[in-house]
């Protein structure tokens, strides 16, 4: 029955991923209205006679999407009853649940009634709650803090502060990136770090303040990120868990950075840009896995 339980995990984590992939794709190939104003059916039927590639990524994302989150409900339940002795077990399976219902209700008010760039953004982002509840779910499942030893984690003020912030600000970090593709930014500027590196000088416009603005913030997240690995090796070297966390966290947001730079080089090339929304969900991953490990440490240390 565990085992059983273990490949659900791993295939609700993948089709979690798939699903956060799929929203990015629907939004950069401009497929949201793909279906018209019809939802659950695309265009008042299951199956259209009249074919676009519009049509079949969103019918695609929303096939996934029903799929993934019977899988999701399936997991809370049978986690709520197999592990649910652990404490963070049955939070975490709300969470999963409850998330991907919301993110599926605002994508469907946005089919039926439309909304703004700034609503929409917060599309991707509750959807990473729920992916984030799902993987955390899968650690626990796979007792991974037996493996890595992380009960004998201990972190401190110092750290905990660094944790819960980047967490927090991470989470702003990925709303003005969403905000950037609702609101048709991303190419706005020409250039890269600046939008334009031969004339300098404040944004222009709306559009401007939305894409420099999330660059400014991913510059900050990078720096503070870099600074906590700096950190880490230095004086959290023992701590295994620490230490190879916030390797794979100063990697990834590497990752983030370049390619943010090359989808401008590239001039929004499609497969760049997924690598982009795939960089970030798994650094949020990696982030919600501190999260856990600090609100452990703490209940160890008192």
């Amino acid at each position: 029955m565990r085992r059983s339980l273990k490949w659900l995990a791993i295939a609700t984590t993948i089709g979690m991923i798939i699903v956060l992939l799929g929203g990015a794709l629907v939004t950069k190939t401009g497929s949201g209205m793909g279906c018209g104003r019809s939802w659950p059916l695309c265009h008042g039927k299951f199956l259209p006679l009249e074919i676009s590639p519009e049509l079949v990524i969103e019918l695609a994302h929303r096939l996934v999407s029903g799929v993934v989150g019977v899988l999701v409900l399936i997991l809370s339940i049978w986690s709520w009853k197999a592990i649910g002795h652990i404490r963070e077990t049955k939070f975490l399976s709300f969470l999963s649940f409850f998330f991907l219902l919301l993110q599926g209700l605002i994508g469907a008010a946005a089919v039926k009634w439309g909304q703004s760039g700034f609503v929409l953004a917060l599309h991707f982002g509750i959807s990473l709650i729920s992916f984030a509840s799902v993987f955390l779910l899968t650690l626990l499942i796979f007792e991974i803090d037996k493996k890595f030893d992380a009960e004998k984690v201990y972190i401190d003020k110092r750290m905990g502060f660094h944790i819960i912030g980047v967490s927090i600000y991470s989470y702003l970090v990925i709303y003005t990136g969403a905000l950037v593709r609702h609101t048709k930014a991303s190419l706005v500027c020409r250039d890269w770090p600046l939008c334009l590196n031969d004339a300098p000088s404040l944004p222009a416009n709306m559009y401007e303040w939305v894409q420099m603005g999330h660059r400014a913030a991913a510059g900050l997240i990078f720096i503070w990120i870099t600074y906590i690995f700096i950190l880490t090796i230095r004086r959290y070297k023992e701590q295994k868990v620490l230490y190879w966390g916030w390797i794979i966290s100063f990697i990834l947001v590497s990752l983030q950075v370049i390619a943010g730079a090359f989808i401008i080089f590239s001039r929004l090339n499609l497969y760049i840009a997924l690598m982009h929304a795939f960089f970030i969900t798994c650094l949020f991953g990696v982030l919600s896995y501190f999260l856990l490990l600090y609100s452990r440490s703490k209940r160890n240390h008192r």
